[in-house]
């Protein structure tokens, strides 16, 4: 097929890769002209996935025109809060005949939107079997070097699903399928907020026991969510839910548990986030998230306490101990 990702920071970068070993006819596409002319020049991008050779025949351009004309597939990798913009500057374009996945995690601030729903409200007649997303553990910086990984392809469409799980499946990326499209996408988002109140808990000095804690009953709330939201229960028991939850809170590689870290050690968010070349999905999430609770009428004291430590400057150990104090309930 021929397929393009847009987005070339390491996942995307990962991605292609994948996708061009497969004997796709692959593009991909960076936003800054300098960086786009440094990847063709070197064959590497050295920022966000150094090391890594990028093989020759993958095209690389800065022109979204070049990129998005006449594609079977177009892979979604710009961070989620950026979509929207780079759907707009390409819905003029005919997509009758082409797919997109989505491989952002995250939930639009404004409308409380995923990925696929952006999709769906920026390109309005698109058909939903023309939709899909790919999520689950993955960090770029394993994939790229043939780690074995494991993720779901989703689509509302079986076929679609179908076709994406061929489309990326190598003997080292395994991917299975689903139709439960808004929880995949619900499990690879709000895990990131999950994994930002882990990294609180690391950088407060906690222990293992109040890790595990914040993961399980993390899973609970993002269940939760999802369910109000359509999603299947048994998908958050998934790759795309605990799956993701576990690696992202666990990983030297997790931008979003760095950030929970140093929070968690006393620094403010600013000063962290200026301090980092890569996009933190969770911190953006967590006010979509902690909104999007209060929407669906949903129970989220994790995501309420992560949202309290960015953004109204609570501190981390306090909030831990809060939960700890809350009233006593049933587990389930």
């Amino acid at each position: 097929m021929r397929i393009s990702v847009l987005g070339a920071g390491s996942w995307g970068t990962a991605l292609s890769i994948i996708l061009h070993s497969n004997g796709h006819n692959v593009t991909l596409w960076e936003y800054k002209k300098a960086f786009a002319r440094s990847i063709i020049k070197t064959r590497e991008n050295k920022i966000y996935l150094p090391k890594i050779k990028i093989p020759k025949e993958i095209l690389i351009t800065n022109s979204l025109k070049e990129a998005c004309l006449d594609q079977h597939m177009i892979v979604l990798a710009v961070p989620s809060q950026f979509i929207r913009g780079v759907l707009a500057n390409i819905k003029k374009f005919n997509f009758d005949d082409t797919t997109f996945v989505s491989v952002a995690k995250g939930i639009e601030k404004e409308t409380l939107f995923t990925v696929s729903q952006i999709i769906k409200d920026e390109i309005p007649n698109i058909l939903n079997k023309n939709i899909g997303v790919l999520s689950g553990p993955s960090h770029a910086e394993e994939v790229a070097r043939k780690i074995p990984t494991a993720v779901v392809s989703a689509s509302s469409d079986l076929e679609t699903a179908m076709q994406i799980q061929a489309a990326f499946s190598t003997s080292y990326f395994r991917v299975y399928h689903s139709t439960d499209i808004i929880g995949v996408e619900l499990g690879g988002a709000v895990k990131n907020v999950i994994a930002i109140g882990a990294g609180m808990v690391d950088g407060a000095k906690f222990g293992d026991n109040t890790k595990a804690a914040i993961m399980t009953r993390g899973i609970a709330e993002i269940t939760r969510i999802g369910i109000e939201m359509g999603a299947r229960p048994e998908t958050f028991a998934g790759l795309s839910g605990v799956g993701d939850l576990i690696v992202t809170c666990m990983s030297k590689h997790s931008r979003n548990r760095y950030v929970g870290e140093q929070i968690g050690a006393g620094k403010k968010l600013k000063t962290i986030l200026k301090s980092m070349q890569m996009v933190a999905e969770g911190v953006a999430t967590c006010q979509s998230t902690y909104e999007l609770a209060r929407k669906h009428d949903v129970e989220t004291p994790i995501v309420d306490s992560v949202y309290g430590a960015l953004f109204l400057d609570k501190d981390p150990a306090k909030v831990t101990y809060e939960l700890m104090a809350r009233d006593m309930k049933s587990e389930h």
